[in-house]
């Protein structure tokens, strides 16, 4: 376990299927530090939107009702845990059904400002790596390391297919790649690098070079 300081903040955003997840998961155990996956808490309140009926297109109503869920994520990067109301949703929310919706879902200013309260309230006192699409710009614009982490679009797609079990490769490229637009074009926190990260193409990089290459910059700055 490395000595980096215990109160340190390491932000890492990036497009889907980048590799964020099993690199920040790989940071945080190094590091010793814990771990919050924001995109999980997105995914969280698509599903429960799913599950009441609330048309995912439809902005005003998301808005109007996503102040009612509890959701309640695990900082374990060994065992991240995320519930609704209870309930445990860690397989629910990763389903093809939850993936179609969660961008308009993301793209609600009011859901953003409800789950950027409760990311907030996890990051607070330091000593986590937090994965996203706007923690550097705007959930931990003071994260002491930034790094925006992507790939190119096939590898992406291919790591994305393998994950769901052999999906189609080219329509999984296809959905990433307009999901990129979604989240690049939306009014509320866009997907961008934040000022002051670093680039890391992880598309030549096994996950272990990946996290070595991230761990290295973290341990630099302490």
């Amino acid at each position: 376990m490395s000595s980096a300081r215990t109160g340190v903040v390491v932000a890492i955003d990036g497009p889907s299927g980048s590799g964020k997840s099993s690199t920040s998961r790989g940071v945080a155990t190094r590091l010793g530090l814990r771990y919050l996956d924001t995109g999980a808490m997105y995914r969280a309140m698509t599903w429960w939107m799913l599950q009441h009926g609330v048309p995912v297109d439809d902005a005003p109503a998301v808005a109007e009702r996503c102040g009612e869920p509890v959701i309640e994520t695990g900082t374990d990067p060994q065992n991240p845990t995320i519930a609704v109301d209870g309930t445990d949703v860690a397989r629910a929310i990763r389903t093809a059904e939850v993936t179609c919706a969660v961008s308009p879902v993301s793209a609600v200013p009011q859901v953003r400002a409800r789950l950027l309260g409760l990311q907030r309230a996890a990051i607070d006192g330091g000593g986590i790596v937090v994965e996203g699409r706007d923690i550097g710009s705007v959930v931990a614009p003071d994260a002491d390391q930034k790094v925006y982490l992507t790939a190119d679009a096939t590898a992406r797609a291919a790591r994305r297919a393998a994950e769901e079990g052999g999906a189609d490769l080219s329509a999984t490229e296809t959905s990433l790649l307009a999901r990129d637009r979604i989240d690049s074009t939306r009014t509320a926190s866009p997907l961008m690098m934040a000022e002051g990260a670093v680039h890391v193409d992880s598309t030549p990089y096994t996950l272990e070079e990946v996290v070595d290459l991230i761990v290295g910059l973290v341990e630099d700055a302490g």
